[in-house]
């Protein structure tokens, strides 16, 4: 499945959770049931996955996890705010960088309509 692919079926799987389920909740919520619809799909998704921090020498294990991973190469950062605001797309930036992935995705459940400012693709590079 290529990158696009997968972006698709994860949309799909987050309009699924986003419609059945509304705004309002925690983001743990969301998580476990999109975690849920696209294991249900048949994709391979991890749900926080640790990633080190690698500076100056020095490795740090457990400060960082990506919410979700699809298909060990993009990223879903999952977030409940009134607004995507761009210190998230920055947050999802660094993870692309530090992971060495390409692709991730932002998505806001807090949203009346979550096409509509609800998900965001960004890509590293």
């Amino acid at each position: 499945m290529t990158d696009d692919e997968l972006g698709t079926e994860l949309i799909g799987c987050v309009i699924k959770v986003h419609s059945a389920l509304g705004p309002g909740l925690l983001e743990s919520v969301y998580e476990i049931c999109l975690l849920h619809e696209l294991k249900k799909s048949g994709l391979s998704i991890q749900r926080q996955v640790p990633v080190p921090i690698r500076y100056d020498g020095l490795t740090f294990d457990e400060t960082m996890r990506l919410d979700l991973l699809l298909d060990d190469r993009v990223i879903v950062e999952l977030k409940c705010a009134e607004k995507l605001l761009p210190i998230h797309t920055a947050q999802l930036l660094t993870y692309l960088k530090l992971t060495g992935l390409r692709v991730g995705y932002l998505v806001n459940f807090n949203v009346v309509h979550v096409r509509e400012g609800g998900i965001k693709r960004i890509v590293n590079g």
